[in-house]
């Protein structure tokens, strides 16, 4: 077994704090640190998505350590989550939906390079893009930069946690094409692997 993964919780709420801090100590994959110490994940918690919240969200992901960040709110509308995106997170939660387990599980997926996102939130995300610099620090491109339809679908199922048959069924491709379009999305935007290019197209709007 590896050494377990540095988390920090960062929260302007210091009860929402000792509940994230509560239902994570127990887990051996995790190490729990200070936010100034060097993580691996943040987890950052809030009531409401504004720009306060929002500048909290940047400077987590942007610190001298630059951890992935999940954040955890009271709801999350699509135009919030994508302004969270925008910001820096790689993972989404709502706090009625948080458990011990579905935290740390959340914690283990976006510290391996992928991102999760609320499944409800997938469709209104697309719609909403994330790269309209809703939020000032957001990294978006011009529209001809994107990706056809095609590949927003396949690597919407991908970001929906589908396998590559499932993805290939549902779609009416084969294995092969399916494989295909991912492989060309990470050499044309130079990704490691599908959840690289899951959690980039997220954070720069081409999803």
């Amino acid at each position: 077994m590896g050494n377990p993964l540095s988390l920090c919780v960062v929260a302007l709420d210091p009860v929402l704090e000792a509940g994230a801090v509560s239902a994570l100590s127990g887990n051996p994959d995790i190490a729990l640190v200070q936010p100034e110490e060097k993580a691996d994940v943040a987890v950052v918690i809030f009531d409401r998505v504004a720009r306060r919240e929002l500048d909290l969200v940047n400077a987590t992901g942007t610190g001298p350590h630059r951890p992935a960040v999940i954040v955890i709110a009271s709801d999350l509308s699509p135009a919030e989550a994508a302004d969270a995106i925008n910001a820096g997170a790689r993972g989404l939660l709502r706090r009625h939906e948080v458990n011990a387990d579905r935290l740390a599980r959340t914690v283990l997926t976006v510290a391996g390079g992928d991102c999760t996102v609320p499944p409800d939130l997938i469709d209104g995300l697309l719609d909403q893009g994330t790269g309209t610099d809703t939020y000032p620090g957001a990294r978006g491109r011009g529209p001809d930069w994107g990706l056809d339809e095609r590949e927003r679908a396949v690597l919407r199922m991908v970001a929906d946690g589908r396998e590559t048959d499932e993805i290939a069924k549902e779609l009416c491709y084969s294995a092969r094409t399916v494989t295909t379009v991912v492989r060309d999305i990470t050499q044309r935007f130079r990704l490691r692997n599908r959840a690289h290019a899951v959690a980039y197209a997220l954070r720069t709007g081409l999803l």
